[in-house]
């Protein structure tokens, strides 16, 4: 399953499908976990260091698995880190990161379902509006925030 993995991710850094991202591809090395961590795009600093989570929201995330007694090399080597799209969707007009449009998540999804074929997951855990609305609908955030929930593949959920 390793070497599956691997080739997978060779086959996702060479992905240009979204002419409106920015580039590079963003993805972690490959990790056997039955945990898989999902996020919602690379931010404008992930692509220059290579990894998920390696700028500001991975200070946040890491700060939450600080607190359990991970260290983020610990967190990196157990679990598997994906996005739902995985590149920069770039800068909105008014400032703020672009939030990526449904061709380009659809384009995405399916790197993200090959990855879930390949782990069988016991766990997701969606980070941020756009990963945790892959699986579920909510009006709020709040409504799903720090709950738990069983969720069975459809056609359009990337598991």
């Amino acid at each position: 399953m390793l070497a599956a993995l691997h080739a997978h991710r060779e086959q996702l850094l060479a992905c240009r499908r979204c002419p409106d991202m920015v580039g590079p591809v963003v993805c972690c090395q490959p990790v056997l976990s039955k945990v898989m961590l999902i996020g919602q795009a690379p931010g404008g600093k992930e692509g220059q260091f290579g990894k998920p989570f390696a700028w500001t929201a991975g200070k946040t995330l890491f700060g939450w698995f600080g607190r359990l007694g991970l260290s983020e090399e610990q967190v990196r080597q157990r679990l598997y880190m994906a996005a739902v799209c995985r590149c920069f969707p770039g800068k909105q007009a008014g400032g703020g990161d672009r939030v990526p449009n449904p061709a380009e998540i659809d384009h995405c999804a399916a790197w993200l379902r090959a990855e879930i074929e390949l782990l069988q997951p016991q766990l997701i855990i969606p980070v941020g509006k756009l990963a945790i609305r892959q699986w579920l609908q909510a009006d709020k955030l709040s409504e799903v925030i720090g709950k738990q929930f069983r969720s069975r593949p459809t056609a359009t959920s990337p598991t």
